[in-house]
Parts: structure tokens; C-alpha cells; sequence
């Protein structure tokens, strides 16, 4: 007998050594490295290299790297086109899976599955997402498209492109450090996507267009948008209340609480895997504190700060805390990107994992076949239909 585990839960399908995970203490490690440490320390595109190479690159290899990224911005052919095609009001993530998916049309040799090409073609939608999404962005509000710059960085030339201006050394490190912190984080659902594709020996983009077809998902990468969302209607309640929005948050928070068993919740809180702080949260809390007052966002930090206050008090005790959405979602807001651009800022920077764990599964490649419990009848009889 096959034994059964309802979502695969605690079934171990791959091995890794791109990210750590320790659910009970809050750990979460890339190729060893704390991702506190990584989040202080590091840059995407340094990042980008440790989980593809498991090591930290010299200094020579990192200018490097981060050269062919940069040289790889711009999209291919009539990709322009394409863009300015598009509906104006199709939402984000439908254009991004279909855009990364069109990729393929213009690559002379799509299939190729050996490990150095299907690195190749990683380090191109690596690159040419944060054009896909910037462009996008700026054709659906009627501005005109910005080229990208080969001389920023992978966060500056996105915040360049978005918004036509360069950003502020504040701005680019916030974006930078998000991307850090959400690159990989084990076998989760997309990933897990990803790998199940590509092991059938299919190609770079079908693997990574179906996982971002799984990150849309609100229970996988769409949670930062609700966490947004929720705070959004906090304000609008306290406006309609005609009382100051620190006054309506524990009333509005405890309503919600007390709905639980109606499927009412807080974005942003409780992990699939950890059973304390999400390690991710951590730092992100402090940094979104000062970008926000940076950039005049205070008071969403505080509306913020309070649920946290909370949700410690009232269901702390069960292991319910905040992740890494949380307090993405308030930087996010603060660096000025708009509520339907969060969950592909989210896929920008997992598509570094994903390519990751598709190089790891082609170089020891075997097939996903699991097996599924029939719990239906046997030697049923077929009906003739004038009997039914």
C-alpha cells in the first residue's frame, strides 16, 4: 500500500542544495548562508550566483555576472509590439506568464535541455522580466516606454523603467533587498512546479511560465496583495467610521478574529512551514520601517506595527506570526509600485530560484510520477442512455 499524504505534506520529492528551511526555529538558509546575512550583506545578482553555483562568487566573477545580466535588458525582435498590443486593463500576472511563455518564439533553439543552454536561456528571462513587467506598466497608464540601461543595476534599472526617473539609492536597495529575500524558499508549490516540468525534459520556459502560472495563486505569491488590500480597507473603514485610523484597527482586527470559523483572516500572518517568525520578516520589519519614513509612509508602518501588536497578544501563543508578505507589502507600497504589481515583483525575483532548481533537476534528472489512491467504484455498469 502506497501511503498517502493530502498535498504531499511531508513527502520529500528532491534534493536541494540551493535553500535550507527549518520550520521550528525559523532558519532559512541559502547554500548555507542565513538569509538575515544575505539581506544585510548582499545584492540580488550576487544572490542570483550563490543559489545557481552554491558558492559565493570573487569579484571578478561577480562584475561579471552581473555584466551578462545587464547586457540581456532589452527584449527580443517585436517584443515591443507585443507590449503595446496588449489589453490595458489585463492584469499583471496574465501578461507576465503569456510574455515569458512568447519568449520562446524567439529563440532559435527553445528545447534545449543540456545544463549550459538551459542556463543561458534562464539568465535571459531572468533579465527581460523587469522589462516585460516595467513596460507593461507604463503602456496600460499611457506613458511612454523607457529603454532599459545597461549601466544599473537589476533593481535601479526596474525602478528606472517604471517610473522614467532614476530612484534613490534608498528606493534601489529596498527593492534589492526583497529580491534577495524572496529567490528561493525550498520546494514550494511553484517550485515544486517548475521541477515536475522540466523533468519531462520540456523547456526553460514552459517550466518557469507554469510556475508562475502557480505563484498567482493567493495562497502561494498573491498573499501580499491582500495584505495591502487589508490595510487599504482599514483606512476606508476608519473614513467611514469619521475616526482616526489607529482608533478602528484592534476593533477591526478582533471582528475579524472572531470570524475565523466564517473563513475570515488576516493577510499576512500563520506559515505553511514555520511555526514561529518568518526568518524573512525579521529584517524586512526594520527595513520597511525606514523606507517607509523615508518616503513619507509612516503611518503605514504603524497601522502595520499595531496588528502585528495584536495578533502577538491574541493568537501568538498558537504559532501564528508574521511572513515575509507582511511587511513586503508595506515596502512595496512605500517604493510606489501599484497594489496588481506585487505578486510579479514576487515572480521577478523567484524566477532565480526556479531556474535554480530546473538546472539542479536536469543535471540528475528523474521523471515525477506519484501515485494517486482510487477511491471510486469497481465494475460499475454502463448505463445505455435511454436507461439514465
Amino acid at each position: 500500500m502506497s501511503t498517502f499524504a493530502k498535498g504531499l505534506e511531508g513527502v520529500v520529492a528532491a534534493e536541494t542544495r540551493m535553500s535550507f528551511i527549518d520550520g521550528e526555529k525559523g532558519i532559512l538558509e541559502y547554500v548555507g548562508i542565513p538569509i538575515d546575512a544575505l539581506a544585510r550583506n548582499s545584492t540580488f545578482e550576487e544572490t542570483v550566483f550563490l543559489l545557481w553555483n552554491c558558492r559565493l562568487p570573487k569579484k571578478a566573477e561577480l562584475v561579471d555576472f552581473s555584466a551578462q545580466i545587464r547586457s540581456r535588458y532589452a527584449l527580443p525582435g517585436d517584443f515591443r509590439k507585443r507590449i503595446l498590443d496588449m489589453p490595458k486593463d489585463a492584469q499583471p500576472m496574465h501578461v507576465l506568464r503569456t510574455a515569458v511563455s512568447s519568449l520562446s518564439l524567439y529563440d532559435p533553439n527553445p528545447n534545449a535541455t543540456d545544463v549550459p543552454t538551459a542556463r543561458e536561456k534562464a539568465l535571459n528571462i531572468l533579465a527581460q522580466t523587469p522589462t516585460i513587467v516595467a513596460w507593461f506598466d507604463r503602456h496600460r497608464r499611457g506613458l511612454p516606454l523607457v529603454e532599459p540601461r545597461s549601466d544599473l543595476s537589476f533593481a535601479a534599472n526596474f525602478l528606472y523603467m517604471l517610473n522614467g526617473k532614476e530612484p534613490t539609492p534608498a528606493m534601489v536597495r529596498a527593492f534589492d533587498i526583497c529580491m534577495i529575500l524572496h529567490a528561493d524558499h525550498g520546494l514550494n508549490n511553484s517550485t515544486f512546479t517548475a521541477r515536475v516540468i522540466i523533468s519531462t525534459l520540456s523547456d526553460m520556459y514552459s517550466a518557469l511560465t507554469g510556475a508562475i502560472g502557480s505563484l498567482r495563486g493567493p495562497l502561494h505569491g498573491g498573499a501580499n496583495e491582500e495584505v495591502m488590500e487589508m490595510l487599504n480597507e482599514i483606512e476606508a473603514f476608519a473614513k467611514q467610521q469619521g475616526k482616526d485610523t489607529s482608533a478602528v484597527i484592534e476593533p477591526y482586527i478582533m471582528d475579524k478574529l472572531a470570524r475565523r470559523h466564517e473563513g475570515a483572516r488576516i493577510m499576512g500572518f500563520g506559515h505553511r512551514v514555520y511555526k514561529t517568525i518568518d526568518p524573512r520578516a525579521t529584517f524586512l520589519k526594520t527595513f520597511s520601517k525606514q523606507i517607509a519614513a523615508d518616503t513619507g509612509n509612516l503611518k503605514l508602518y504603524e497601522m502595520s506595527s499595531k496588528i502585528e501588536e495584536i495578533m502577538a497578544r491574541e493568537v501568538g501563543a498558537k504559532g501564528i506570526y508574521p511572513n515575509v508578505d507582511f511587511y513586503s507589502a508595506t515596502t512595496y507600497h512605500s517604493i510606489g509600485l501599484k497594489l496588481d504589481l506585487f505578486t510579479p515583483m514576487f515572480a521577478m525575483s523567484r524566477i532565480s530560484g526556479w531556474a535554480g532548481h530546473c538546472i539542479e533537476q536536469l543535471a540528475d534528472n528523474r521523471l515525477f510520477r506519484p501515485k494517486a489512491n482510487y477511491i471510486g467504484p469497481h465494475e460499475a455498469p454502463y448505463v445505455p442512455m435511454d436507461q439514465r
